[in-house]
């Protein structure tokens, strides 16, 4: 059996790695945490793109390999596009289900419940190129939780592709219409 090429992603959240390892499954996707880079990368970007950038930099730079990076989020309308770019540390600690509270807790009485995920992929190599591509995934954010699948606040988004809760969906649905899937499709076409 011939040995996959290994493509390192910049990012030490396991769910990440294992989901975007299922999208890309001519890769051996490991995390730099698995290849002893052991410090925290501080993201201070301004956008999802900067954030992706400054990650696939440091662990490229670092390793001297090629790296790939999300950043990735729930943008919704009605909070003018919160929590955005500070998703994952929304309320603070981390903890997925402390985020899906205080998300709740501000949607409460609010009737425009449009959202999106998006995802800004970057592909940087040593020689300093860039390749980098987005994926958006539409919905609403709903009144409570639904399902136990995904992360993040995917029991909380109804997804408009599939008409369900993402907490509902099997990760092969997910991963069909998911912004992580539409940014590393774009950027499939781009490497090409």
């Amino acid at each position: 059996m011939e040995k996959k090429q290994r493509l390192v992603l910049a990012s030490g959240n396991a769910h990440k790695i294992k989901e975007i390892g299922e999208m890309l499954p001519e890769f051996e996707v490991v995390g730099y945490k698995e290849l002893g880079f052991n410090f925290e990368i501080e993201e201070d970007g301004k956008t999802f793109y900067e954030n992706a950038l400054i990650k696939a930099k440091a662990v490229s730079e670092a390793l001297n390999l090629p790296a790939l990076a999300d950043d990735s989020g729930i943008c919704v309308d009605a909070l003018n596009g919160e929590p955005g770019i500070y998703s994952a540390r929304y309320a603070g600690d981390g903890v997925d289900e402390h985020n899906n509270e205080l998300l709740l807790k501000n949607m409460q009485g609010v009737e425009n419940r449009k959202a999106k995920f998006v995802c800004c992929m970057v592909f940087y190599k040593p020689n300093g190129e860039i390749i980098t591509a987005t994926g958006e995934t539409h919905g609403k954010i709903l009144d409570k939780c639904y399902g136990e699948n995904g992360f993040g606040y995917d029991p909380l988004f109804y997804s408009d592709d599939l008409n369900i809760s993402l907490g509902l969906a099997s990760s092969e649905d997910k991963n069909k219409i998911s912004h992580r899937y539409r940014a590393i499709k774009a950027l499939r076409e781009k490497l090409k």
